[in-house]
């Protein structure tokens, strides 16, 4: 059975993710697979808009599936890395940009990888089960796959918290943070597929009311601070163990670069820009950061117990960040 499930249905094309078992994470095959058909239906009249969602209750797309990208890094392949992250980011780029609409249903876990498909949706629907978070620097990495760019563009310093943290927010975080659009109760999805098959319409997309957004209550002004340093600092001083804790188990490299990516981000007018300076630091992640002893520890071994090694400094952070020469990403339209 294939991990994405591509058909055109009525007025609709639909992808599924079909990998519940592995929580749906996202392979590098399954996102050239989902560029191919946005691609071959961006002209098909008969396809009106597009619905993606996924087998299975516990997960939309819990994130990339980066086991290749680990195996081949660790054998010293880092052409492995770059190319996922390469095809993975114009996919991205092709859902944000896309001229008809796409109605992402995302429920359960939506992580990492699952974020760079259902958060760049032009209609984001989201319901009790969902949980979107961008856990990217607890493995070592950082927000990718547009992530600095939805973090970068939510309210106050949201996006700080979120991209330093890797907390994980519920549907009404969710739609306040910018990662969502609308809250429908799970029960009520298969029927509004069945009508956006019909009827090709979105207008049949009929938000409830937005659940509670704990995070618009929350005091986040200490990750308004210059540095890493300087938010935890603030954070001792106001006692905030809970936003402490997992400052502390990251890794400090990939907080720097994460720090810097959201910031930037805030000024970036399209998606795309946001991509390509993330591309910057997975391209290099394999070779110069923390990202194989995060793997290891989270996901190989599983120890939960990384030995961050990688220079955090203000210079290295810079060095991964710099431009990648003949390596940048190339756009299609190179406009």
């Amino acid at each position: 059975m294939a991990d994405m499930i591509i058909r055109k249905d009525r007025r609709a094309g639909r992808l599924t993710f079909n990998r519940p078992q592995a929580l749906n994470a996202l392979s590098h095959d399954m996102a050239l697979a989902i560029d191919a058909a946005l691609r071959e239906w961006q002209d098909d009249p008969e396809v009106a808009l597009v619905v993606i969602d996924a087998e299975g209750e516990r997960a939309f797309c819990s994130g990339g599936d980066i086991a290749a990208v680990y195996r081949a890094g660790l054998e010293g392949d880092h052409r492995v890395g770059r190319d996922f992250f390469r095809d993975e980011y114009r996919m991205n780029a092709r859902i944000k940009d896309y001229p008809k609409p796409i109605v992402a249903f995302m429920q359960g876990f939506v992580m990492g990888g699952g974020v760079g498909v259902g958060g760049h949706a032009s209609h984001r629907i989201v319901g009790d089960s969902t949980q979107i978070a961008m856990p990217e620097t607890g493995i070592g990495l950082i927000p990718d796959v547009g992530g600095s760019w939805l973090l970068g563009h939510a309210p106050g310093h949201v996006g700080e918290y979120l991209g330093l943290t890797g907390a994980r927010m519920g549907p009404g975080d969710a739609i306040f943070a910018g990662f969502a659009d609308a809250y429908i109760p799970e029960t009520e999805w298969p029927a509004l597929i069945e009508r956006l098959a019909e009827t090709g319409d979105v207008a049949a997309i009929e938000s409830r009311p937005r659940p509670e957004a704990p995070l618009e209550r929350r005091d986040l002004s200490a990750f308004g601070g210059p540095s890493v340093a300087e938010i935890m600092a603030a954070l001792e001083a106001a006692g905030d163990e809970a936003a402490l804790k997992p400052l502390r188990r990251n890794s400090p490299l990939s907080m720097a670069a994460t720090l810097a990516l959201v910031r930037a981000a805030r000024a970036d007018v399209r998606l795309r820009d946001s991509l390509a300076r993330e591309l910057r630091f997975t391209a290099r992640a394999t070779a110069e950061s923390d990202f194989l002893e995060g793997v290891r520890a989270q996901i190989i071994d599983k120890d939960r117990n990384p030995q961050w090694a990688a220079d955090a400094g203000p210079a290295h952070v810079a060095a991964m960040l710099a431009p990648l020469g003949k390596d940048e990403i190339e756009w299609e339209d190179r406009t």
